[in-house]
């Protein structure tokens, strides 16, 4: 009698939730229609000329920021973008950065980049680029790319916020090729271990850190 009990308890519960399950799923399909309809409309009955793709994106953003703070859409281009060190290098001034409160705050400088050799810190508040005052305008991750990164002994002319400093300072920056290197370190601890610091995963990876073994 339990063992009959239990059995009809989950498959009470399995049913339950494929009937739920089921009922998200036609409320989805019906709202992806809805939206797709309107698409469409907008389209082809709309006065002027329209950007469906543009339109889509920005449906995405308002939709996501609905949620919560944290949830956010990065489109095709910046995604591309922000996989550019995946590849072992890129052209710039070598910095990681984030967006903090609407003001562009340098996070560190690559070893060697041309933002350490220059002085920029981590910790430094990115004000103005080439004159042009880039915080609490809206600034993307994308307008940060297309702004630092640029083709290789170009400038960039900064103005820079640093703690306990009361002036600005400027910052005259020539664009590199910033390597970035998956390895900080690879030396014998003893005459037996090995010791190897893996900072990041890129392209180039799998080659140093063979170079590394071997050299070991």
């Amino acid at each position: 009698m339990k063992s009959f009990f239990c059995k009809s308890l989950a498959i009470g519960i399995f049913l339950f939730l494929a009937t739920l399950f089921t009922a998200f799923s036609q409320k989805s399909q019906e709202n992806t229609l809805k939206f797709g309809r309107l698409l469409r409309l907008v389209e082809s009955y709309y006065v002027d000329t329209t950007n469906i793709n543009k339109l889509t994106e920005k449906a995405i953003v308002s939709m996501l920021q609905e949620l919560d703070p944290h949830s956010v859409y990065i489109s095709k281009e910046e995604v591309d973008k922000m996989n550019e060190p995946l590849k072992g290098n890129f052209e710039g001034i070598g910095i990681s950065f984030n967006i903090f409160k609407d003001t562009l705050l340098v996070t560190s400088t690559v070893p060697g980049g041309p933002s350490e050799k220059t002085g920029l810190l981590a910790g430094d508040r990115i004000l103005f680029i080439d004159g042009v005052k880039v915080a609490g305008i809206g600034l993307t991750n994308n307008d940060v790319f297309e702004k630092l990164r640029g083709e290789k002994g170009t400038k960039v002319e900064l103005k820079i916020q640093r703690k306990f400093q009361k002036e600005l300072l400027d910052f005259s920056i020539i664009r590199d090729k910033i390597p970035i290197n998956s390895l900080d370190a690879a030396y014998m601890l003893d005459k037996e271990t090995g010791y190897i610091k893996l900072n990041r995963f890129s392209a180039t990876t799998l080659e140093e850190f063979n170079t590394a073994m071997v050299a070991l």
